[in-house]
């Protein structure tokens, strides 16, 4: 999808993938597998049991509990059989915008409105908004959710545990269940702690989807885990037999094999990523110093401030005619994404270089023409 999406003279930093070499345990744990011929369907706690032993080792959470998980399709497919756990057509989704896209998309598809909750200074949760979606969100409904994006896409913020405690009193109150996607919580910078919404003092009820695809970059390997909360356990067991039929086999044993194995190349990958964020400011202040980037300490997103080039409302759509250069629009982010793009940095420091200074050339070339 990245690379075919666009003609081929389009620098595609746009979809989140990674170009990196895959790590060693992966490759040799699929290729054992194809060896052996085994690529039936999943079963088992393999998954879950490399999950908890990441979250303890990397988070100091020992509070996954193996058997309040579910093997679930992928996140996104995760997050629409829990929000169908705890909530019916018409009950409101609560979201942090600007916010990953498919959360309007999927939660819209599933008959759920979006309720949005704006972040605030420095892309960090507005409680008080918060508080104020969740009230007018409980007048329509008995049954609301709220859908945490954690570590925030596109902006990077890692949450803080006062944060989340936050959160979690402010939804005991309002009646309101917490379900957090959690898919980039392997892809922390160092000295920033991530910190699962579940280890949190009042989040008994939350309901979570976590996985390997995005820190391993296997997005193609299909599989992913729902994890509850001991107050949320008789929700997941509710969750139906089939859906567990959707993973991949061997996405199951690709994921498995990153958590339990894969940690000297995350940090590796860690590293690459933080070098990555300072050459791109670095290039931005030369080339492009009228756009400003959201302090990113997660992801390997950039979220970037294009509104002071007044070149239009979607300034993604300008860099690609202009530029050859492919970004994600803002706009689709929702509320606060209008004049913004996303730039993936999970590349090499010459295409993020050679992307930047095609978006300098892209403004030129718009006002000229303008």
């Amino acid at each position: 999808m990245k690379w075919r999406t666009y003609a081929a003279d389009v620098l595609p930093l746009w979809v989140a993938e990674m170009d990196v070499p895959l790590a060693e345990p992966v490759v040799r744990a699929v290729n054992d597998a194809m060896a052996l011929g085994d690529t039936g369907y999943p079963a088992g706690t393999a998954y879950a049991e490399a999950l908890a032993g990441f979250a303890s080792e990397r988070w100091g959470w020992a509070g996954l509990a193996v058997e309040r998980t579910a093997v679930v399709p992928d996140v996104m497919l995760g997050i629409v059989e829990m929000l169908k756990l705890v909530s019916g057509p018409g009950d409101p989704v609560v979201v942090n915008c600007p916010v990953y896209p498919p959360f309007y998309q999927f939660v819209g598809n599933l008959g759920r409105p979006v309720v949005e909750a704006p972040l605030g200074p420095e892309w960090r949760i507005d409680l008080a908004a918060l508080e104020d979606a969740f009230a007018r969100a409980r007048r329509v409904s008995e049954r609301p959710v709220y859908l945490l994006c954690s570590p925030h896409n596109p902006t990077g913020t890692v949450h803080t545990a006062a944060e989340l405690a936050e959160v979690a009193r402010l939804a005991r109150a309002y009646g309101v269940r917490v379900v957090a996607d959690e898919i980039h919580a392997p892809v922390v910078a160092a000295g920033t702690a991530f910190v699962p919404y579940l280890s949190v003092p009042g989040a008994e009820h939350g309901l979570s989807l976590m996985s390997a695809s995005k820190g391993w970059n296997l997005a193609g390997l299909k599989a992913a885990l729902a994890v509850a909360g001991p107050g949320a356990a008789d929700d997941l067991a509710r969750l139906p037999e089939e859906v567990g039929h959707g993973p991949s086999h061997v996405g199951v044993i690709a994921h498995t094999a990153a958590l339990r194995d894969g940690g000297d190349w995350l940090d590796a990958l860690l590293a690459g990523l933080d070098d990555n964020r300072r050459l791109l400011a670095d290039l931005l202040a030369k080339h492009l110093p009228a756009v400003s980037c959201a302090p990113a300490r997660a992801t390997y997103l950039a979220w970037l401030d294009c509104r002071p080039l007044g070149l239009s409302d979607d300034p993604a759509a300008v860099f690609l005619e202009h530029g050859r250069v492919a970004l994600s629009s803002g706009i689709p982010f929702g509320t606060g994404g209008t004049g913004f793009a996303r730039l993936n940095l999970a590349t090499s420091p010459e295409l993020i270089g050679e992307a930047v200074r095609r978006m300098a050339a892209s403004v030129d070339a718009a006002r000229s023409r303008g």
